[in-house]
């Protein structure tokens, strides 16, 4: 019983380390509009901060554009000015209806500063994969030094915990893989 907790726990964070990864990924711009990497931006909105996708619809009309069109005309300028002062890189271009987002070419040079980036993020999502390894053995390594569990059952969970490190470790291989192959082919 105790053994398919540590799994559980294990499994749990690894798939937090992984999904940490996969949102690191997503706000890379790629020189293609992706939505996405407006998520985090807020808008002071109605004496508020609010996020920029409950104030304005975001849509793709073409490969390296994203539009913003704000619900409420009056909301035109803070949004323009929440875009500016974002780390995004984009400099917004508004025509007093509509904010577009024109996302440059990528050169060689760029693509390679984010395939890095992209490593960055896989390493630190590796690592916290490595630590819900390392707590999980040092659990089943503590339940059979209580002799809640033989050395038998032991050595089977720790098998268990290295394939299912081993399994996550290939997802962010995976994912990782697809981010740099999607900057390095545009």
């Amino acid at each position: 019983m105790a053994v398919q907790a540590i799994y559980k726990d294990a499994t749990g964070r690894m798939d937090q380390g992984v999904q940490a990864c996969r949102n690191d990924l997503i706000n890379i711009r790629a020189g293609r509009a992706n939505p996405a990497i407006l998520d985090n931006i807020m808008v002071d909105a109605y004496g508020a901060k609010t996020p920029l996708n409950q104030v304005a619809g975001i849509t793709v009309p073409e490969a390296r554009l994203l539009v913003v069109q704000p619900w409420d005309k009056s909301l035109l300028e803070p949004i323009t000015h929440a875009l500016s002062a974002s780390n995004i890189g984009i400099t917004p271009q508004s025509d007093g209806q509509v904010i577009r987002l024109p996302f440059p070419e990528l050169n060689q040079e760029r693509r390679e500063q984010l395939v890095k980036q992209v490593g960055e993020f896989k390493e630190r999502a590796r690592v916290s994969v490595r630590n819900a390894r390392r707590d999980a053995m040092n659990e089943a390594k503590k339940l059979e030094k209580d002799s809640e569990i033989t050395e038998d059952e032991l050595r089977t969970a720790e098998k268990k915990i290295q394939d299912l490190t081993d399994e996550y470790m290939e997802k962010l291989d995976l994912i990782s893989k697809e981010k740099e192959n999607e900057l390095m082919e545009i």
